[in-house]
């Protein structure tokens, strides 16, 4: 039959990404210490595509991830990056996989456990062989602001807040290493189940240690910047004020040189 797609475009301008978004697909992640995690991922897959064609071939994305293992990890995703630019014919391929990862984190003092959700992206291209690997994380945590602290008689304010992480790495980064970074550089981490002795806990241990939206990003992108596997990273913290109308933002962009 004849192939339209390969025909010549109208418009004769390269586009730099086209292929199949919003993929449902079922997804292995390992965990740091051992075990797997069962979730499901909303997938992107996409080329780039030279100006003299008309278009691509839009169920060959779909054939690549059908055949693909399931399993996310460095190797697995790298393989199917190639495997994508193969069979599309194409100089780049990029992959993006969203999803849910659960962990289960115990409760700082009566050790109560409870399911923390967080929200991530595992993204990447591959040109001339060569891998861009992206991992993202959306972490949830509480702040106290220092400055309510330090001229209030009586209190604070303090609010949840959210650090998200991007960070380009080579190597094997793991999730709960992101997620780490984040709780320890805010006043306090949240939990999915708390009882009276772990909200004592929380609450003196954050009023103890207040941070403005400032000293959460700096934490962050120090640890950051001192990890072995980050070559660039993005640290954006986002606290949704509990007195004020607005949201308080801050946000570092670092490359890093290779050790």
């Amino acid at each position: 039959m004849q192939d339209i797609q390969k025909g010549p475009a109208e418009v004769s301008i390269p586009i730099d990404r086209v292929g199949v978004k919003n993929l449902s697909y079922p997804l292995v992640v390992r965990y740091k210490e051992d075990g797997v995690q069962h979730t499901v991922a909303q997938v992107d897959l996409y080329v780039d595509l030279p100006g003299q064609f008309k278009g691509t071939h839009m169920s060959r994305f779909v054939e690549a991830l059908q055949e693909w293992e399931g399993i996310l990890d460095y190797h697995s995703f790298r393989k199917l990056l190639r495997d994508v630019q193969s069979r599309l014919e194409a100089r780049r391929s990029h992959l993006s996989f969203r999803f849910p990862f659960f962990l289960d984190q115990k409760s700082p003092q009566t050790g109560s456990p409870g399911l923390m959700e967080y929200q991530c992206r595992f993204e990447g291209s591959l040109e001339e062989g060569k891998p861009n690997m992206f991992l993202s994380v959306e972490v949830p945590v509480m702040t106290v602001c220092p400055c309510s602290l330090a001229i209030s008689d009586q209190g604070a304010h303090s609010q949840r807040a959210m650090v998200r992480i991007k960070a380009r790495f080579e190597g094997l980064l793991w999730l709960e290493d992101l997620i780490e970074i984040a709780q320890r550089s805010s006043s306090s981490p949240v939990y999915a189940v708390l009882k009276r002795a772990d909200e004592k806990y929380v609450t003196e241990h954050s009023f103890a240690n207040p941070k403005f939206v400032e000293d959460v990003v700096r934490e962050v992108g120090q640890q950051l910047r001192e990890h072995e596997l980050v070559r660039w990273f993005k640290a954006e913290v986002e606290s949704y004020e509990s007195i004020h109308k607005h949201n308080a933002y801050a946000c570092i962009e670092i490359e890093n040189q290779p050790v």
